[in-house]
């Protein structure tokens, strides 16, 4: 009885849909609940629980709920419940098959839309007192839809369900109605009366452009008015620059110029003589001088930097003391002093902590012995300069004394006082005080 229902059903919708317009059809974007009743027919050896048992075919119902995704093509999930019996035993059994369908229609701007679809989904066999069974399930068939109104339709529909168990294979077929909501609006078609009017005398006039300079642009969209016959122009009528050179191919001599190179106005790379120079004067070319700012008259090397004659860390233009022997410990005017040498407050007694430096002039005499020293004492301005002098000049021979001591021949060397005499820094500061109270050792040539 059920399969008579289905059958008469889908052509029943058959014949109607020949005679609607395509205002009543599925919509792009459209959601749509569907409930469905029919008839499930499960295949003749099923035996869910495995009991020795059949399943009698049984009455579903089922509700599905889908989306429109285009007027094509949709998902739809649908859910139903079979009410049936295991044979023998009469035992009641519920089946729930759900699934998630794929649908295509096969016409979409009708009434009558058949469609094909394929999906997954799982099926359940619920049964009093015996626990649950599921199996995976897909599923495929067609159906039919048929729009009585613009979001409502009648359907019918087949499937073939395949599960896992045993690959069992069940029919399907039911019928029932689609309600949609939402989903994209068709304009409707504007009718507009035709307004009959007397045709009025058109005057025809013909304009005829004019390409003066024949490159193939009209006057009128010509902005280079007046190119040679032959040259290549672009859609404006000014001719073509291939390269990008700025020279345009008229006139390039050189086509095909790379990116960014200067050209000259022939379009050929301009060649850059390049001279090098001697900015400082100092006799070394620019591209070899290491030291291009050397003041005027200053002797350098082959490198442009001032020479170290006496190699003792200070240049011959700001070296104060030339000739300064090897390891010897100059201060920034390149003169040999005895470095931080300090003495008892008024005397001319040397401090224990300032021995050790006074050692170091021993040593270098001691490696240069050809060498002979003038020890020359300085002082700051503080008190007279006769004192000065004098406190000067006893400091001076306190260092020969040590000197001496420690096996130097004493006829190297002279000591002579020069109180506030030559100052090596200001004396209006403190620091600058300190530092010409010194001993400078000066080589005697």
């Amino acid at each position: 009885m059920m399969k008579k229902t289905l059958l008469c059903s889908m052509v029943v919708l058959g014949l109607l849909g020949f005679g609607q317009t395509a205002q009543c059809a599925p919509k792009a974007g459209e959601f749509f609940v569907s409930p469905m009743i029919g008839g499930h027919v499960f295949e003749g050896n099923q035996d869910p629980f495995h009991y020795g048992e059949d399943l009698d075919h049984g009455m579903t119902v089922g509700l599905g709920l889908g989306y429109q995704m285009t007027k094509a093509l949709g998902l739809e999930l649908m859910v139903n419940m079979t009410d049936t019996e295991m044979d023998p035993g009469n035992v009641d059994l519920d089946v729930y098959p759900a699934r998630l369908d794929l649908f295509y229609n096969l016409m979409e701007d009708t009434a009558l839309v058949p469609y094909v679809a394929a999906g997954l989904g799982a099926v359940t066999f619920s049964a009093d007192d015996i626990k649950n069974d599921s199996d995976f399930m897909v599923n495929y068939g067609l159906g039919v839809k048929y729009y009585l109104a613009e979001s409502v339709a009648l359907r019918a529909d087949v499937r073939h369900l395949i599960t896992n168990d045993d690959t069992q294979n069940n029919l399907l077929y039911t019928v029932g109605f689609v309600f949609g909501f939402g989903g994209e609006k068709e304009k409707p078609a504007e009718i507009k009366e035709a307004v009959k009017e007397e045709p009025k005398p058109v005057e025809k006039v013909v304009v005829v452009e004019k390409d003066s300079d024949n490159d193939g642009v009209l006057d009128s969209a010509d902005t280079c008015a007046g190119t040679p016959a032959g040259v290549k122009v672009d859609a404006k009528g000014c001719p073509v620059d291939s390269d990008n050179d700025g020279v345009t191919d008229d006139k390039d001599k050189c086509a095909g110029t790379a990116k960014g190179v200067n050209v000259d106005a022939e379009g050929c790379p301009v060649v850059v003589k390049v001279v090098d120079a001697d900015s400082d004067g100092d006799g070394v070319l620019d591209s070899k001088d290491a030291c291009p700012k050397t003041k005027k008259g200053v002797a350098v090397d082959e490198k442009g930097c001032p020479v170290d004659t006496d190699k003792d860390g200070v240049t011959d233009d700001l070296d104060v003391c030339a000739g300064t022997p090897v390891g010897a410990a100059v201060d920034n005017r390149g003169c040999w002093v005895v470095k931080d040498l300090r003495f008892d407050l008024g005397k001319t007694t040397i401090m224990a902590s300032s021995k050790k430096n006074v050692d170091e002039v021993v040593v270098v005499l001691q490696k240069n012995p050809d060498l002979k020293l003038e020890i020359q004492g300085y002082t700051d301005n503080s008190g007279s300069a006769e004192f000065n002098r004098k406190l000067s000049e006893k400091r001076a021979i306190a260092v020969m004394d040590y000197i001496a001591s420690k096996g130097i021949d004493k006829k190297r060397m002279t000591a002579k006082g020069y109180g506030i005499e030559n100052p090596a820094e200001s004396n209006d500061t403190e620091e600058g005080r300190a530092l010409n109270r010194r001993v400078e050792l000066k080589p005697v040539f």
